[in-house]
């Protein structure tokens, strides 16, 4: 039997969001929301990038903009 809340027409409400992960690495993002979530297709995109505008109900996008490291030559 699923975790999932069931609504009063019987079908299983799914989560749709992520707030707790905002601020975590890429990876325990990932790691959460594929608990949650197992059939997820996880899109790492950079903030600020174009991204198509059709909805996908297995696909969920984490808009990232830190900078890890420090840029440097080389």
């Amino acid at each position: 039997m699923s975790s999932g809340a069931v609504d009063a027409c019987g079908s299983e409400n799914k989560k749709t969001s992520w707030p707790e992960v905002v601020g975590l690495p890429v990876k325990e993002a990932k790691k959460i929301i594929l608990k949650d979530m197992p059939e997820a297709h996880i899109a790492v995109v950079p903030l600020g990038s174009p991204v198509t505008m059709d909805f996908r109900t297995d696909r969920v996008r984490i808009f990232v903009d830190t900078v890890a490291e420090t840029p440097r030559i080389g």
